[in-house]
């Protein structure tokens, strides 16, 4: 037995995952078992209490915060601004995992089983009731990456027929298309859309002007790379009016604020929930409409079926990983999605202030709600070069954040979520301005 595996069971009372313990411990099943109480040395005089009841933010101060904070394991010292990147899964998550390839190990058929019930029970209800979607409506993937490729490839498209992106998508988002192409002659359109852009009514129209009678299907971020929000409700509506199939990259946008599927109508939705969900890595969702299935089939159904076809990948999937999105869907829902927004946005709004006052700042993040999302900023530096910049702030300060050398800029892109707190950011900014000196 590892030195881990050892301090791991003698937290869980050096007791065995039987199979009544792990599905009998309520309805989040293994992320509700003994495992979470474990509460990892990092050091800290206010280490994670991963069993004890969340307290809901009452406000969005640091302060409000802090027992949320004592959560996440990070190595005291080091920032983490980069969640647009990856996400920082809290303690009781990547206990979760644990817990369940611990379940595995021990009693394998007893173990499958029972992460598969945690998984029909409380993982796929639970994230269609936190996204406004129907259960049977969503298909668990590895991360949006995949569901949007399974999201374009089902659609019945002939050659000839158009679809339409925008000049802003993830590669991830485009390439699905450029294969659908090159496989089926299909063509694809881009309609160019500025960064930062004026706001909801010029994309909708650039977007519109840009519609052919052949555009069979449109597709676009929620919420870009670079942090910009689109107006994914009016593009939907637009598409809907015209016979045209809605394809919806979230990514950036679960976990991050509000997101309600039918509410925005679109006939698919991809989405990482181990970006700002704070899910484990390697866990996503494909959303299809129930009543888009006729035009959005599976990708793997033998019968072209739509009444029947099961949209999941075939073989065996990764139900550790899977069955431990119950404690992420039991820390945001705890939290509360709507306090998240708050949280991240004034964080955001704190950091803009800031960098406002440094010298050949240019910020290019939207300028209003509407337009911008929550947590992501985006900004220039006269003078420095962004791919340079990452690695020196993480080596001068362990501060870790990201680039956007993309969209015809040299930006820096900082991510900051609920456990980021304002200290951190006079941080990072004033190892910006030595930079920029």
């Amino acid at each position: 037995m590892t030195e881990d595996s050892r301090r791991l069971q003698e937290r869980a009372g050096g007791r065995h995952l039987s199979r009544r313990r792990f599905v009998g411990t309520g309805a989040a099943g293994v992320a509700g078992a003994s495992l979470l109480g474990c509460s990892p040395d990092t050091g800290r005089d206010d280490p994670p209490t991963t069993d004890s009841p969340i307290a809901t933010p009452a406000g969005v101060e640091d302060a409000a915060w802090a027992d949320i904070r004592a959560r996440f394991i990070l190595e005291p010292g080091t920032a983490y601004m980069n969640n647009a990147s990856l996400g920082m899964p809290p303690a009781a998550v990547a206990a979760a995992v644990g817990a369940g390839y611990e379940a595995l190990s021990r009693e394998p058929l007893h173990g499958k089983h029972d992460l598969g019930e945690v998984i029909a029970t409380r993982v796929v209800p639970g994230l269609a009731a936190f996204f406004g979607a129907d259960p049977e409506e969503l298909i668990l993937t590895r991360n949006a990456s995949e569901a949007l490729h399974m999201g374009a490839v089902g659609v019945d498209l002939q050659p000839g027929d158009e679809v339409l992106i925008t000049s802003q998508e993830h590669p991830a988002g485009r390439r699905p298309w450029e294969y659908r192409a090159a496989r089926h002659g299909v063509t694809v359109n881009t309609v160019f859309i500025p960064s930062p852009f004026e706001s909801e009514d010029q994309v909708t129209e650039l977007v519109e002007a840009a519609l052919t009678p052949a555009t069979r299907a449109i597709a676009f971020c929620h919420v870009t790379r670079g942090g910009h929000l689109y107006p994914v409700r009016q593009l939907c509506a637009m598409a809907r009016e015209r016979g045209i199939v809605s394809h919806v990259d979230g990514a950036q946008a679960v976990g991050m604020f509000p997101v309600d599927l039918h509410d925005l109508g679109c006939d698919t939705y991809s989405a990482s929930l181990h970006k700002w969900m704070l899910g484990p890595m390697g866990t996503g969702f494909l959303y299809v409409r129930a009543d888009a299935r006729d035009r959005v089939r599976s990708a793997f159904a033998p019968k072209d079926d739509a009444a029947s076809a099961d949209y999941q990948p075939p073989g065996t999937s990764p139900l550790p990983t899977r069955a431990a999105l119950a404690a992420t869907l039991n820390f945001m829902e705890a939290v509360g999605i709507a306090n998240v927004a708050a949280r991240t946005r004034h964080l955001s709004n704190q950091l803009k202030s800031q960098l406002a006052s440094l010298p050949g700042i240019t910020l290019l993040s939207g300028p209003t709600p509407a337009t911008s999302c929550p947590g992501s900023t985006i900004f220039e530096l006269e003078g420095v070069d962004a791919l340079a910049a990452v690695p020196l702030v993480a080596e001068r300060a362990r501060i870790h954040i990201d680039e956007h050398q993309r969209d015809g800029h040299n930006a820096i892109r900082i991510s900051t979520h609920v456990y980021n707190t304002t200290a951190e950011i006079d941080r990072v900014v004033g190892t910006l301005k030595t930079l920029s000196a």
